[in-house]
């Protein structure tokens, strides 16, 4: 199609000719050469924009001979090429819906040797003012803390406080009172002179080296009951236990025997063994496919959980006194207390409340104990008070067999509804959130468990891993409707990004034991109660992007130390930006760190900060 030209109004006449003006503007080769005349002078005026350099520099024009015309606003450097397009990985789509058609992607897979791509370069101990106006330190190196640190637990190990309990006999010397800002970790934790890497599992569910937890006093106090022995460089564990001299093994079976609904593997998948010893019964629960969950306090035994975890057993610091344990309601399967110096009728039964409000409905609570079977007076009375209350809290005493007594939590809240009127103790108020852990009270109070039945019909092991529960609709979220799509979507987007984990860092040749993952979105900013060199992999997605705001990233990374095992591995996810001080604090604490892409590409606002503590 040809261009027109608008016709121009005049009131004077054209001289009679062959060809009209107008016809001549309307010519082709008039079209074509104007064209080209506007094309020549607009090159020759972005010639004018480049250096002396430009083959273009070396010609002049007169511009006063050109119409006055107004110039193009024109960029002075091109455009970034686009971002290369790349499939959704959330498990959100576009419309906000949940999606199951969502992509991970495999993560960079330049591992072991991205360790050593990055300097160990120093920076100088200053202060800066960061681009959001805050400020930091960037350290040259951290300082090694005083060997009197080697085991240190910041929240139990605050001498000041403990001492304001001497003299309680509730246990709230043993409970978490952690220091102030002013007092919090500042320095590198030692390690033990001569310290290995540990021994691997499963091997180390029966022996481990002396150097790496260089205490005896177990072996001094229990090891005629087959909990510990030393032999040669190595602690040795038996399988014994107080109560189980002859091993965890034989009580287990016997276990079984009374109770055959108990169905380890199947009906039992998650149990807490309180005042553990050095966690021999839930280290050979692991053989029969049940995860436990190993506590005890820090006390004159105070090592035995540190021993737990050098021999690869889930285990923390915990201790049943004034405060509720840190886990929510009905989170366990079984409970497991074999002489565990717990008086659970004291202060109207507080204690075994707490141990009702952690027992799933229709859970197993297994005690064995010498006031099960002995006959003095005082243990006789023992355990008549122990009959009494769990009765008044509706557990059905199902097995009494030897030294070893089982009860069941009922399904439902029918038996407590239809107590006496003035029974002891009483129903919680409907308002308490049993749930709420955090430095909360204990309460002398039965917890009532949900009315449909919530928590009690979960599927049997291992269907239970991928059926979403019923008791997500309990908890306190903005979603509602759609819970266990969320539960669905997120359990497969994890399984990816741990596959990709798997095939992209070699975990299989890690011989990973201790893994933690540390999820920002329901957690504080307070030291985790274990022991120091306790964890060989620590996960954290989101968690620095998150907390930047409250806490100091550089007391956080050197909690990470504090738990991680030499030659461990820390995997960080997170936002672009936390990334370049997260590098400069890993390396002054002596890391290695190595920045990875996410399977999202190089344009994504996340990457994967990777690092390893060196032996």
């Amino acid at each position: 199609m040809k261009p027109t030209i608008p016709a121009i109004s005049t009131t004077t006449t054209a001289p009679p000719s062959s060809t009209t003006i107008t016809d001549i503007l309307k010519t082709p080769k008039f079209v074509k050469f104007t064209a080209i005349s506007l094309l020549s002078v607009s090159l020759l005026f972005l010639a004018t924009h480049f250096s002396s350099s430009s083959p273009f520099s070396s010609f002049s024009f007169n511009y006063s001979s050109l119409p006055p015309q107004k110039p193009p606003q024109l960029s002075h450097s091109p455009p970034p090429p686009p971002p290369p397009a790349v499939r959704r990985t959330g498990i959100i789509d576009e419309t906000g819906a949940m999606s199951d058609d969502f992509f991970i992607g495999e993560s960079e897979s330049n591992s072991t040797s991205g360790f050593t791509e990055f300097s160990e370069s120093n920076e100088e101990g200053v202060k800066e003012n960061t681009s959001d106006g805050e400020v930091r330190v960037r350290f040259e190196k951290f300082k090694v803390c005083e060997k009197s640190k080697v085991d240190y637990i910041p929240c139990l190990d605050n001498e000041e406080a403990i001492k304001l309990f001497n003299e309680s006999e509730k246990g709230e010397k043993y409970e978490r009172h952690c220091p102030g800002k002013d007092k919090l970790l500042d320095c590198v934790v030692p390690r033990p002179e001569g310290y290995q890497r540990p021994i691997p599992w499963p091997q180390s569910r029966d022996e481990v080296w002396f150097s790496n937890v260089p205490h005896t006093r177990l072996v001094e106090d229990k090891g005629g009951q087959n909990w510990i022995s030393i032999k040669k460089d190595k602690f040795i564990f038996p399988g014994g236990g107080t109560q189980f001299i002859h091993g965890a093994d034989q009580y287990l079976n016997q276990i079984s025997q009374m109770v055959p609904e108990i169905s380890f593997g199947h009906h039992i998948r998650v149990a807490l063994d309180i005042g553990c010893g050095v966690a021999s019964f839930g280290a050979f629960l692991l053989q029969r496919n049940v995860t436990t969950l190993s506590i005890a306090p820090k006390d004159v035994h105070e090592n035995q959980i540190q021993f737990a975890l050098e021999r690869g057993v889930p285990a923390m610091v915990a201790v049943f006194a004034t405060h509720r344990l840190l886990y929510p309601s009905q989170a366990f399967d079984m409970i497991h207390c074999s002489r565990c110096r717990i008086n659970w009728t004291r202060d109207d039964g507080i204690l075994l409340l707490e141990a009702n409000r952690l027992l799933r409905a229709g859970g197993y609570f297994v005690w064995a104990a010498q006031p099960v079977y002995k006959h003095e007076e005082i243990l006789q009375k023992q355990w008549k008070e122990m009959e009494d209350l769990t009765a008044r809290i509706c557990w059905e005493l199902v097995k009494k067999e030897g030294y070893i007594a089982i009860w069941q939590k009922p399904l439902n809240n029918s038996c407590y509804l239809n107590r006496d009127t003035g029974v002891l103790p009483p129903l919680c108020d409907p308002g308490d959130n049993s749930d709420n852990v955090w430095y909360v009270d204990l309460r002398a109070c039965i917890t009532q468990l949900p009315a449909n039945g919530y928590g009690s019909n979960v599927s049997t092991w291992p269907a239970r891993l991928h059926n979403p529960p019923d008791r997500l609709q309990s908890i306190e979220m903005d979603a509602y409707i759609s819970r266990k799509e969320i539960f669905r979507a997120e359990s497969k987007y994890w399984n990816e990004i741990i596959d990709s984990y798997v095939r992209a860092f070699r975990w299989k040749d890690m011989k990973l034991r201790n893994v933690m993952d540390m999820r920002a979105g329901l957690g504080g900013c307070e030291p985790f109660d274990t022991y120091p060199r306790t964890y060989d992999l620590l996960h954290a997605a989101g968690l620095f992007s998150v907390e930047k705001k409250r806490c100091n990233m550089s007391t956080i990374m050197l909690e990470m130390d504090r738990m991680l095992r030499p030659g461990g591995r820390v995997y960080i996810r997170d936002s672009v930006s936390v990334m370049g001080e997260l590098q400069e604090i890993a390396t002054a604490m002596g890391w290695v760190p190595a920045l990875h892409e996410t399977g999202e590409g190089p344009h994504a606002s996340w990457k994967i900060l990777i690092s390893e503590k060196r032996m």
